[in-house]
């Protein structure tokens, strides 16, 4: 066998090992959005599951009491929480593939930039002041004005730490870090002063938030949520190859012909927008855009077309499987989700750190 012939070889053979772990996580994701629609206080057969949502699209809800019960907790209960998980699974770690792409460093993650300090920040100044306004503006906006200020937080927050990174038309990825770091900081502090006048209502509502809930999921955030992570899918594989590139190095990558700062801020603004929109109808969840890319890569290489649509799929599971376990472990009590992906991620972020602890020296 010829060298040409041993590389064609070794490459089909990771050509196909990426198709099937793809395929592993499509059928991951299809298992469990089925689980999710079976499982709970009321358990429903996946067989039935799968008749109401076939007749759900015809308008059928069925002939019975008992099948309009059925159809009424599929369709109308679990269905819209269900896509919401995998919404904002898929989201968070899309946004982690990208950031650990632009910042080269594996351990890069959405809360590393500031986002998720800042939605917090303009979460607990809604549950604490929005009462003051509330009366004045219709009921409709009232309903979506946490997940909206969450999101214009995240926004802010983002593009705050870029005007800050940026110098003469370059922004540095390391000063994107040391202004993350300053900028969750500061959004912490200003969070822990309003917190500081809190009612214990809103402490308790706020507290819950912070770890994380799919709890009243409706259509209405996922209308709010599905466009935002569109267009964060969209431009993630536009630029999947200048994120190769940038592996390389970035003057590497820009003697390929990549411009560099253009990437980046697209990389940003598309996080920015992802996570911002995910963090605002769900709370905050750590560690789904670390574990999942870094799982992927370990598995299927560091090409970022496999990791984006890999990490859209396995983490849409991810936050499915968690979901059911928060809303099932301590029956009729509901977990935040935040605190089972913690207990899934801290570990693996343990592991993660022994496994690199010699090249952080």
């Amino acid at each position: 066998m010829t060298v040409g012939d041993a590389a064609l070889s070794i490459s089909w053979r990771r050509a196909g090992r990426t198709r099937s772990i793809l395929i592993g996580c499509a059928l991951l994701l299809a298992a469990a959005f089925l689980a999710s629609l079976a499982i709970g206080p009321v358990v429903i057969a996946p067989a039935k599951v799968v008749s109401i949502l076939w007749n759900g699209l015809f308008g059928v809800r069925g002939t019975s009491s008992l099948d309009l019960r059925d159809a009424i907790v599929v369709l109308d209960i679990r269905l819209p929480r269900t896509v919401l998980a995998s919404i904002v699974g898929a989201s968070l770690a899309v946004s982690g593939a990208i950031l650990q792409g632009v910042f080269r460093n594996p351990l890069a993650d959405p809360g590393l930039v500031g986002i998720s300090p800042g939605a917090a920040l303009a979460a607990v100044a809604w549950i604490v002041f929005g009462g003051l306004i509330a009366a004045s503006v219709p009921r409709v906006i009232v309903n979506l004005a946490l997940p909206i200020a969450a999101f214009a937080g995240s926004l802010a927050a983002i593009l705050l730490l870029h005007r800050l990174a940026t110098h003469e038309g370059r922004t540095s990825v390391a000063n994107l870090l040391f202004a993350g770091i300053a900028l969750g900081a500061l959004a912490s502090a200003g969070t822990g002063l309003i917190i500081f006048i809190a009612s214990d209502q809103q402490l308790r509502e706020f507290t819950f938030w912070t770890l994380g809930s799919l709890g009243g999921s409706t259509w209405q955030r996922v209308v709010l949520a599905l466009p935002f992570a569109l267009v964060l899918f969209a431009a993630s594989f536009r630029i999947a190859r200048e994120l190769d590139a940038l592996a390389l190095g970035e003057a590497e990558a820009f003697h390929t012909g990549v411009n560099v700062e253009h990437v980046k801020r697209i990389a940003i603004v598309i996080v920015a927008a992802g996570v911002g929109a995910a963090v605002a109808v769900s709370g905050i969840i750590g560690f789904v855009g670390l574990v999942v890319p870094h799982l992927l890569r370990l598995g299927a290489g560091p090409l970022h077309r496999t990791l984006i649509m890999g990490s859209a799929l396995l983490g849409a599971a991810l936050l499915t499987v968690s979901d059911i376990f928060a809303r099932t472990v301590a029956t009729p009590a509901e977990l935040p989700i935040g605190v089972v992906t913690a207990f899934i991620g801290a570990p693996f972020f343990i592991w993660l750190l022994r496994r690199h602890k010699r090249s952080f020296g």
